[in-house]
């Protein structure tokens, strides 16, 4: 009886606090300044609702009641240690059971999440927003020009041609047509030299999976040609064909989660089947190995690379010319990074970190290629050495420094010429060919969309092509990249966006984000589904951590195997930054991120439950000691190691892995874990078996749910409605949370 009275006037406190909240969005204000625009409704009314709800729900909030499921007796042995796994059985994701369960967590979450009032006003800006064209940068092949656009609010984008740069674009594939719900997305693409054909591959609700296709360019017209099983492949064309990687066919039971193994690479024919395809490289000695196929722009050296992780690559060629020719190595190991990026008079023009932890461009002569013999070209500097284009007889180099970017145009000997100005902290990319003057540039930051210059790279003359038609001022938003330090006594940048006029109080609701890991840099970008929450006076913040690659492989390497817990030191470090300089504080602190920012995430909400009140970790790697086991998680061992290697690897995973730390009796922040049904990426039993346990034990008065979505993978191609959805919920859950 005294469990329904509090929830019913919990119930009534929420709906006043909610329609506070709808009418500030619907004006596009903070709580905090509708309240004051409100003084009778907020201290006559919620306010002592509140203090009395707060009392008495913090007794009963634990009460909640989460679908129930099934334990059993399982238990692995590493190492001597016995270490239970009560869930096992959701690793098996084809069961009616677990069906079940799936179907009870998300009528649960839906009735949380549906329950809030502003929620419909919220996805209604959210659609707004959105609801603007958004184009990708161009690229030419053989005058041809190609490019995606979005209308606003098409759920997959839309690819156009120009068959001369002065015609009227047409469209040359439109995914929307794919399905009816927008869940069949186009991947990769790759045109032929003369531009007659489009290889083209798709994929199926946001699985990695792939099948290529092959249109002709100029009727728009499909060829019967259909490759399947295609996965982390490129495509790379030769004459009248092209080199792909693919795997055999996974087990039927088993198609998102079995272990991928034994990459091999094709050469395709036009016209032709795909059992017919030539076989260029598998090795069965070798099957947890990916391999990929590149073709230099005048198609006269095959170039590939086999990985065994996700950093490391080796690196051969084949002359093309040559009947006969044979592969000969470039580098035979896994130590290092390493990518051509031309062909110039018959030498390799590569980008490289081996003996360089922040990249060189080197001339590695095909006639001597070992080490002893490459020749620097741009040479390792303070700053990362980003990319190189190869454009107009010039390189167009970036680099990056303290995550932004920075652009110089360079001559073919390495000397600098001249700079190319951003108008910020920002993103950007180039597109051109080495026998075209004209090139495509992009650029991006916080709170500038993506626009797109036609650039001439002699003249350095710039036109934009296409600028974002969005209502959106950036004068209104502050961007500060300002400085915490790390654990290690680094000072690091951290970039905080938010609306002009902000008061540092520590009452600022404010959302972290994280990485943290691959080599993967965080760099400014826009998102306009960020948009509402910065409009309503919340803080947006990106915190720059060890593991990602803003600073080069050391800095990689120092967030790796037994340094990952510096990946979380560093972020909770970034966090108290905040809170000590009075941005935020925890009750108004919300963290999110995805993949291995979902691990950062979940790891941190356990290690220090009291920094935080929101966290919402998204298709997570959660259980540490078992994440090799599924599709491509053994490619993960160069960051994570495994539970396999040693007792000390395994020790170590054990003290941080988000599944294995979760306690009884601790006050853990708000949690909506979001996986999907279709990843096969992360496969969502990480995110399942966390949420189950994190239930079953946590007796937090903090809810924890987990949002499940169907038809939907590890995030790429997932339509917009999909998208607008999800992030309407996420920022609902978030807001609700954070604005009480």
């Amino acid at each position: 009886m005294l469990f329904s009275v509090v929830r019913n006037l919990n119930f009534i406190y929420r709906r006043l606090l909610r329609k506070a909240g709808f009418y500030a969005l619907r004006n596009h204000l903070t709580l905090n300044e509708y309240k004051m625009k409100s003084k009778f409704l907020f201290f006559d009314v919620v306010m002592p609702t509140a203090i009395f709800v707060t009392i008495i729900t913090s007794f009963t909030l634990a009460s909640e009641t989460y679908p129930p499921v099934r334990q059993v007796n399982h238990t692995d042995t590493y190492f001597g240690v016995k270490i239970d796994d009560p869930y096992r059985w959701m690793e098996t994701n084809d069961t009616k059971e677990l069906s079940d369960w799936i179907d009870a967590e998300n009528k649960l979450t839906r009735k949380y999440l549906d329950g809030i009032g502003f929620r419909e006003d919220l996805k209604k800006r959210l659609t707004e927003v959105i609801n603007y064209p958004r184009y990708s940068i161009p690229s030419i092949e053989n005058d041809r020009i190609f490019y995606f656009k979005n209308d606003g609010l098409q759920n997959q984008s839309v690819l156009y041609v120009l068959d001369t740069p002065e015609s009227a674009p047409r469209v040359l594939i439109d995914p929307n047509k794919f399905s009816n719900d927008g869940t069949v997305s186009l991947g990769s693409i790759s045109v032929s030299k003369n531009a007659d054909y489009i290889a083209y591959s798709v994929s199926k609700s946001g699985s990695d999976w792939k099948e290529i296709k092959i249109r002709n360019i100029k009727t728009g017209e499909d060829l019967p040609d259909k490759l399947d099983w295609v996965k982390f492949s490129e495509i790379a064309w030769q004459g009248d064909g092209f080199y792909y990687s693919r795997y055999d066919a996974p087990p039927e039971n088993e198609l998102l989660t079995a272990k991928n193994e034994n990459h091999k690479i094709f050469f395709h024919k036009l016209n032709s089947q795909q059992k017919n395809d030539i076989l260029i490289r598998e090795d069965k000695k070798n099957p947890l190995r990916t391999r990929q196929a590149e073709t230099d722009f005048d198609e006269k050296f095959l170039f590939l690379h086999e990985s065994e992780s996700t950093y490391g690559n080796t690196l051969e060629f084949k002359d093309l010319t040559k009947t006969d020719s044979t592969f000969h190595k470039i580098v035979d190991d896994f130590k290092s990074w390493q990518s051509v990026v031309t062909v110039i008079n018959g030498k390799f023009y590569m980008l490289t970190d081996r003996d360089a932890p922040k990249k060189r461009l080197v001339i590695v002569d095909p006639a001597k290629p070992e080490q002893e013999n490459w020749i620097d070209v741009i040479p390792e500097s303070d700053s990362l050495l980003s990319s190189v284009n190869h454009i107009g007889g010039k390189f167009i180099v970036t680099f990056m420094k303290d995550a932004s970017d920075l652009v110089f145009v360079y001559d073919l000997q390495g000397k600098r010429i001249r700079e190319i100005t951003l108008p910020t902290f920002g993103k950007t990319g180039f597109s051109g060919k080495k026998d075209s003057l004209m090139f495509f540039q992009s650029f991006t930051s916080f709170v500038y969309p993506t626009v797109i210059y036609r650039n001439n790279i002699d003249t350095g003359e710039s036109k934009p092509l296409f600028s974002a038609a969005i209502d959106i001022n950036p004068d209104n938003y502050v961007t500060e990249r300002v400085w915490y330090t790390n654990n290690s006594g680094k000072k690091v940048p951290i970039f905080l966006i938010y609306k002009k006029g902000l008061k540092k109080n520590g009452l600022n609701p404010t959302l972290l984000y994280g990485y943290g890991g691959f080599n993967i840099s965080l760099t400014p970008s826009f998102s306009a589904l960020r948009l509402p929450f910065l409009e309503r006076g919340g803080i947006y913040a990106v915190a720059i951590i060890r593991g990602g690659g803003e600073y080069g492989e050391k800095w990689h390497k120092d967030g790796t195997k037994l340094q990952k817990q510096n990946v979380f030191d560093d972020f909770i470090a970034a966090t108290e930054f905040l809170v000590n300089d009075k941005y935020t504080s925890p009750s108004k602190l919300a963290i999110l991120g995805g993949s291995n920012g979902g691990l950062l995430v979940a790891a941190v909400a356990l290690q220090r439950p009291d920094l935080f009140k929101v966290a919402v970790p998204r298709v997570g790697v959660l259980d540490m000691l078992r994440y090799h086991k599924f599709t491509i998680g053994w490619a993960w061992a160069t960051d994570y190691g495994t539970s396999e290697d040693n007792k000390e690897m395994f020790n170590y995973l054990l003290k941080y892995s988000p599944l294995h730390n979760i306690k009884s009796n601790v006050n853990y922040p708000a949690m909506l874990i979001m996986t999907s049904d279709h990843d096969d990426r992360v496969v969502p039993a990480h995110s399942f078996k966390f949420a189950a346990t994190l239930q079953q034990k946590s007796n937090s008065t903090n809810p924890i749910y987990i949002r499940i979505e169907t038809k939907a993978g590890h995030g790429a191609g997932k339509p917009i409605s999909k998208q607008i959805e999800e992030e309407t919920d996420v920022w609902t859950f978030i807001l609700d949370q954070l604005e009480k």
